[in-house]
């Protein structure tokens, strides 16, 4: 027996309302059934699992956010990247958006290493041409 519980939808579960008598309960006399099962709701089906996190995208974003640190593992990072988001249209598996921060991360740290190196060059180069004022 179901009861119709506020909303107009039926559940099992739900209490009785006034004017109801739950037929399995002790005030019935019917014994309560052993080991019950939840019925199985027609047009009820579960989610599907989800895919795999391809591994790779998960390094390309570690390695990337590492180049904040270490310098030399963003662009590694980003080239994960590029090889993990291959490896997820092949295989259909999960992990799309971690390769795609794993890129931009990459690249950026990248960029900024680039013009950090090139701005180091370009004081030393100056430092070298001139002339010092000062003799010792």
């Amino acid at each position: 027996m179901t009861y119709q519980q506020p909303g107009n939808w039926s559940d099992p579960s739900w209490p009785p309302q006034q004017g109801q008598q739950d037929p399995g309960s002790p005030v019935s006399g019917q014994p309560i059934p052993q080991g019950y099962a939840a019925p199985m709701y027609p047009g009820y089906a579960p989610y599907p699992p989800s895919p795999p996190t391809n591994g790779m995208a998960i390094a390309s974003l570690v390695c990337s956010l590492a180049g904040l640190a270490t310098c030399i593992s963003a662009p590694v990072g980003a080239i994960l990247g590029h090889i993990a988001r291959k490896q997820i249209r092949e295989r259909g598996e999960g992990g799309d958006g971690l390769a795609l921060a794993g890129i931009i991360v990459g690249w950026i740290l990248t960029g900024l290493l680039v013009l950090l190196i090139a701005f180091y060059v370009v004081i030393i180069i100056i430092a070298i041409n001139s002339e010092s004022g000062t003799t010792y």
